[in-house]
């Protein structure tokens, strides 16, 4: 096996720069255990568990399937229902998870109890100055989001391609670049870039072990780049879904003067989304997460396939491609 050491993999104990991030009713043990025992580090999505109790049993029944180190997902939102996120926090700690990925609101209230259990925090953000903003918070490592994500982008509208650069700029701690990798060329540009390791969400919903209708995975095969939707604009929350007939829908219902959120809310609910689509595998029936990564996926691999096949990639790019670009360099007077 190839490995390909960064001071990501040296900070997390992995054995490749590789970073499956939480994904709400995706992120399971039946996916992250892969994701672990192919060598990258996968989170499970804490949310997804209905109750700090399940998300007690997932994280056991997860290390049944893998004694590599994966993490939790705790995304901080404002919900309508409160979220004993406390509760949720304890299990994390009582269970001795090596790391957890934040995301959202800001981190500081969980931080102590993590850092004194000796858990590693890496906080997602979609722009430097939130970055900036964890990394003086503490935190071990930032996942930076640039507008090709799936999920929430932010509402600069800055690409990866600069806003990694950027970070890489203003940061010390290491940088997982996320939003519109799937595949060796990206992690090598991500490095380029500045960046330590690369996330990807998509790519892992087209995987075997993902937890998902396998008409998701067929459709992300068969999506192109422009096949995603932003919705939740006028709201200012922004959000990068796959185009369908709802969150097309959703998008023209959102532009017509005096729209709220309560106008499209039904088309837009979670639950339908997880019902219709993720389990019943109707494409049509609701919102589903998707990035423009989609036009990168050719194929449903097994994790261990995917991470290989990346890795792989980087290698043949690095040596036989760049390795020989210097005879391109001519010395002009």
């Amino acid at each position: 096996m190839t490995r390909l050491s960064t001071a990501f993999t040296e900070h997390f104990g992995v054995d490749q720069p590789i970073v499956c991030g939480g994904m709400t009713a995706v992120g399971t043990a039946q996916l992250i255990g892969a994701v672990a025992e192919a060598g990258a580090l996968g989170f499970l999505t804490a949310l997804t568990q209905p109750t700090p109790q399940e998300l007690a049993t997932e994280i056991a029944r997860c290390r049944e399937m893998t004694d590599r180190p994966f993490g939790v997902n705790l995304t901080l939102l404002p919900t309508i229902t409160p979220v004993p996120y406390d509760e949720y926090c304890a299990v994390i700690v009582d269970a001795s998870v090596p790391v957890v990925e934040t995301a959202g609101n800001n981190p500081a209230p969980f931080l102590p109890a993590f850092k004194s259990a000796g858990i590693k925090v890496i906080h997602k953000a979609v722009s430097v100055r939130h970055a900036l903003k964890a990394q003086d918070l503490g935190v071990d490592a930032v996942s930076i989001d640039g507008f090709e994500c799936a999920g929430h982008p932010g509402e600069d509208d800055v690409s990866g391609l600069v806003l990694i650069r950027a970070a890489a700029r203003a940061l010390t701690i290491p940088i997982v670049a996320s939003g519109g990798f799937a595949d060796g060329a990206g992690l090598v540009a991500a490095l380029a870039l500045g960046a330590d390791a690369i996330n990807m969400g998509t790519r892992f919903v087209a995987s075997h072990e993902a937890p998902v209708h396998i008409n998701v995975k067929k459709q992300i095969v068969a999506n192109d780049e422009r096949a995603t939707q932003l919705v939740f604009r006028e709201f200012r929350n922004t959000a990068r879904v796959a185009r369908n007939r709802v969150s097309e829908e959703i998008a023209a219902r959102s532009r017509e003067l005096g729209a709220t959120f309560a106008d499209i809310a039904h088309l837009a609910s979670g639950q339908r989304g997880r019902t219709a689509v993720l389990a019943g595998g109707d494409m049509e029936g609701g919102l589903w997460w998707a990035g423009q990564s989609q036009g990168l996926i050719d194929d449903i691999l097994t994790c261990r396939q995917i991470i290989d096949s990346i890795i792989a990639d980087a290698h043949d790019i690095i040596t036989a491609r760049l390795g020989g670009i210097d005879r391109n360099f001519r010395r002009v007077p």
